[in-house]
């Protein structure tokens, strides 16, 4: 039976990574948490309530903040996993503009401390470390980043998760560490913070409220990603970690770090997404594009990667986002604490 070490077990995506392996492993789990803003144990509680006890007893929190080094006693609560999924961090990209050394140290510092204790794990498989689309920036029209295509940053956010990233490289190049990395796009579903677009779009309908959508200066054009589903986040991951001596053959020769995109099933502006959630609802969408790149320097408008590689290994997301939207969609409202601070 492996272990598997994630790190913001209670936050959005990683506990749908949980949820995922509970139902169709037999992994032990061990969640190493802070629970800040991002983290919310009722996450937890909620994927589990319906659990058999047994598959709870596979599940342990270990409280810590990765800001400090992984002491003796964090290392013995955590024992030697099989894998780690590295999926703790800052996210949140205004706070980063106002706070960068903040992001310096949860996302770069952090990195290097879980780095640090992977280096003296016995037989690690794998070491998956979570980046996003962000690092390589705005993506002009028509263009999707490859996984190994130069990083761009704009705001401090996505340049501590590239810090973090060439980090894990030269991990892997020094102390011939199992560098795994994947490039996450925009991530949706149940649970997620209000603060976030979508559950923010679901509220402001719900309330006949006024919806802002980001758009270029002329305001004649809305915003476009890739969302993805966390589940089917998870979903690709596990396919990622299944793949067997994978080393990437491309452009880079046989280069070390195997990079991923995980990429959504469609491209969607932000104003289709936001009428197709109203319409979910049978409600009439009010709303207003505004310049929110000038007013809020650091959000790019168009971000896009390329889903290309894991196609031609045999992976894409499995059900459309437009069902997507309308299960979290109904969930949402029926479930209508989480569309509230918490």
């Amino acid at each position: 039976m492996k272990k598997v070490l994630i790190t913001g077990g209670a936050g959005f995506i990683a506990h749908h990574v949980i949820d995922y392996i509970i139902k169709n492993t037999n992994w032990k789990i061990v969640t190493l948490d802070r629970l800040d803003i991002s983290g919310n144990l009722n996450r937890l509680s909620e994927i589990l309530q319906d659990s058999l006890p047994e598959e709870k007893k596979r599940i342990k929190i270990v409280f810590h903040d990765l800001k400090a080094e992984i002491n003796s006693q964090i290392k013995s609560d955590i024992g030697n996993p099989d894998i780690i999924l590295h999926l703790a961090a800052a996210s949140h990209v205004d706070r980063s503009i106002k706070y960068p050394m903040e992001f310096v140290q949860d996302n770069v510092v952090g990195t290097v401390n879980l780095l640090n204790f992977a280096r003296d794990i016995k037989n690690l498989e794998k070491f998956v470390y979570f980046s996003t689309d962000e690092i390589f920036g705005n993506a002009p029209q028509n263009v999707s980043y490859k996984e190994y295509d130069r990083y761009n940053s704009t705001n401090p956010y996505s340049a501590s998760k590239a810090a973090a990233e060439e980090f894990c490289v030269a991990y892997e190049n020094t102390y011939k560490l199992p560098i795994y990395i994947t490039h996450t796009m925009n991530v949706f579903g149940e649970r997620q913070h209000p603060e976030k677009y979508i559950p923010m779009v679901i509220k402001r309908v719900r309330d006949g409220e006024k919806v802002f959508v980001h758009s270029n200066k002329e305001k004649t054009m809305a915003g476009s990603r890739h969302y993805i589903h966390a589940k089917d986040v998870a979903d690709g991951l596990m396919f990622i970690l299944n793949l067997e001596n994978y080393v990437h053959k491309g452009d880079f020769g046989n280069a070390k770090c195997p990079k991923f995109n995980l990429v959504g099933p469609e491209e969607i502006d932000n104003l289709s997404l936001a009428k197709m959630i109203a319409k979910t609802q049978k409600k009439d969408l009010i709303y207003e594009l505004i310049d929110n790149h000038t007013s809020r320097p650091g959000h790019d408008l168009r971000y896009s990667l390329s889903s290309e590689l894991l196609k031609k290994l045999g992976w894409t997301p499995k059900i459309k986002l437009s069902q997507r939207i309308e299960e979290v969609v109904n969930w949402s409202l029926e479930n209508k604490r989480w569309l509230s601070e918490n």
